[in-house]
């Protein structure tokens, strides 16, 4: 059985390879920046135009299990779809960044690091930065009405650790595009 860092450095390569620009989110960046959290998968933001996709399959196909009309059908309808290490089990969700408010600029804004919290020996990877997903957590907050207790304390956890590291102007910028300033003067407040 493989490791999550094996299976992470082949998908990885086979991105960087093809010139596919990504970034790991989600739990596993939240827990980078501040948030432990346990998590089963990796998610990656990705920018992948349906003209792509073949060789994005031809490439990881012998590594994971993939569908191509399933990729196809998950972009045209803007949703993720995963892949799926063959040796592991280990699950990735790929969320492509031109079918979410936020994507093109965690791609833009995304930070090279390099982390050993997927086991082994440091890796260096394309991460969702901090401000990223913030506002990828106010928007999830927003989305579920504000009642989620803890949506919210991870956003305070994640603040309370990143507030004197954070690009404050970045932040307010996109907080007020994306119609949730309100939530980011509350949560600076907290």
């Amino acid at each position: 059985m493989g490791s999550l860092r094996d299976a992470a450095f082949l998908l990885f390569e086979a991105l960087d390879r093809l010139g596919i620009h990504y970034a790991v989110g989600g739990s596993f960046a939240s827990s980078f920046h501040g948030i432990a959290r346990a998590t089963q998968d990796l998610d990656l933001v990705v920018e992948l135009p349906t003209d792509r996709v073949r060789v994005l399959y031809e490439a990881v196909s012998p590594y994971f299990y993939a569908d191509e009309q399933a990729m196809l059908d998950a972009i045209r309808r803007g949703l993720s779809f995963n892949l799926i290490h063959l040796d592991s089990g280990f699950k990735f969700d790929l969320f492509v960044a031109d079918r979410h408010p936020l994507g093109p600029d965690q791609l833009r804004h995304r930070r090279r690091v390099r982390t050993a919290l997927l086991g082994g020996e440091s890796l260096d990877i394309d991460m969702v930065s901090a401000e990223d997903i913030v506002l990828a957590k106010l928007l999830w907050y927003r989305a579920g009405n504000e009642v989620s207790e803890r949506q919210w304390n991870d956003l305070v956890s994640l603040i309370g650790v990143q507030r004197d590291k954070a690009d404050y102007a970045y932040l307010e910028a996109q907080a007020t595009r994306l119609g949730v300033a309100d939530l980011l003067a509350r949560l600076w407040k907290v």
